[in-house]
């Protein structure tokens, strides 16, 4: 277990209401996944029996989040010569699962969007192989620690914080919280909503940076978070864009789990945002691409790993995934260079604690949020 006090690494870049019970279930479902296998939206071949079978095509195996501009996708396929088929997944959980049940027969040539928190759980799969190429300056800072083959190549990093909305704290005259401690405090009772730790990527990047804030007592934590009236919800898109009162919808909580790039996308027109990113609670993700072990692919594999580490992926990265390039020198753009301020330090825990505990954990905080 983590020490009482938080684990930190430093950063290299610079920017519905559900109910508990709902919840609960879907966490209990979320540690059921391993013993399941799903299927691939949009591919031709789920059994994982196989893969492209098409020299001339790239398969990737991904999230749903995954986007791309076209005249990107079309720079790849016309520098390397090979058709890219883009093959996502429902969540991240899932593509894990997915690529480490079918270690060495994969459905696809490569994998994107494997996190910090699950990487280490596809490397124990023995389900890829290793990068042969060289990474641009600037990406080799975000290895993912144990990975000593180099299997995964970092693509993207960003920070999960906890937001306000700057004009809702101004209005009521209160001064916004800082720190988790904060969060606690009955000045901020019923005010803050977070995504599932179970079914949402950042609602288990926030309980984990609050494991390697209280160590043991993390319990202790969630139950006075609960206490003060914080809000459970499914995912991220219902914690912002409905609870939160600068998502844009109806939502009447001025506290949120998101990230340090958010407050980009709320420039208020007048030099400033109306939101803000607490960068004392955040917690590093980073994502990873990978080749597969036993590829159809492996040529094109390397070809599509080099270019999501060349500058036109990594450009495009903000303002189509909304994280930030792992690469030194690519340029932001500009309101991500004025307005997501980026943590100097974040939370992290090692990635074999994370593996080895996870699922204990998640039965624990279902266990607390259901009471």
């Amino acid at each position: 277990m983590t020490s009482r006090r938080a684990t930190r690494t430093t950063s290299s870049a610079s920017p519905a209401r559900a109910a508990r019970t709902t919840v609960a279930a879907a966490a209990l479902g979320a540690l059921a996944l391993a013993a399941t296998s799903c299927s691939l939206v949009g591919g031709d071949d789920d059994t994982g029996q196989g893969g492209s079978g098409e020299s001339d095509t790239v398969v990737l195996l991904t999230h749903n989040d995954f986007f791309l501009p076209d005249e990107v996708v079309a720079a790849f396929e016309e520098e390397s010569g090979y058709q890219l088929d883009v093959r996502p997944t429902d969540g991240v959980g899932n593509l894990v699962n997915l690529v480490s049940e079918q270690a060495g027969k994969p459905s696809g040539d490569v994998v994107f969007g494997v996190d910090n928190t699950f990487a280490s759980r596809v490397l124990g799969a023995d389900a890829l192989t290793s990068y042969a190429g060289d990474l641009p300056p600037g990406v080799a800072t975000y290895a993912l620690p144990g990975d000593d083959e180099g299997d995964l190549v970092p693509v993207d990093n960003g920070n999960v914080c906890v937001n306000v909305d700057d004009v809702w704290f101004a209005k009521q005259e209160i001064e916004p919280p800082v720190t988790l401690d904060d969060l606690t405090d009955p000045a901020y009772e019923g005010l803050f909503v977070v995504p599932s730790a179970a079914s949402s990527s950042p609602g288990l990047a926030f309980l984990l940076s609050t494991i390697a804030e209280y160590g043991d007592e993390w319990p202790s934590y969630w139950e006075d978070l609960l206490a003060n009236d914080t809000e459970i919800v499914a995912g991220w898109s219902e914690a912002y864009q409905s609870e939160f009162t600068q998502g844009g919808g109806d939502g009447d909580r001025p506290i949120v789990v998101s990230y340090d790039s958010s407050p980009a996308f709320t420039v208020d027109g007048e030099g400033g945002t109306t939101t803000s990113a607490l960068l004392d609670t955040c917690y590093q993700q980073v994502e990873y691409a990978a080749a597969l072990d036993g590829a159809d692919n492996p040529d094109g594999a390397q070809a599509l790993l080099d270019f999501m580490v060349g500058p036109d992926v990594q450009a495009a990265l903000p303002e189509s995934m909304y994280v930030f390039p792992v690469a030194d020198d690519t340029e932001l753009p500009s309101d991500w260079a004025t307005f997501a301020a980026r943590p100097s330090e974040s939370y992290e825990v090692d990635p074999a604690e994370i593996e080895a505990n996870r699922e204990d954990w998640l039965i624990e905080w279902t266990d607390i949020i259901s009471r």
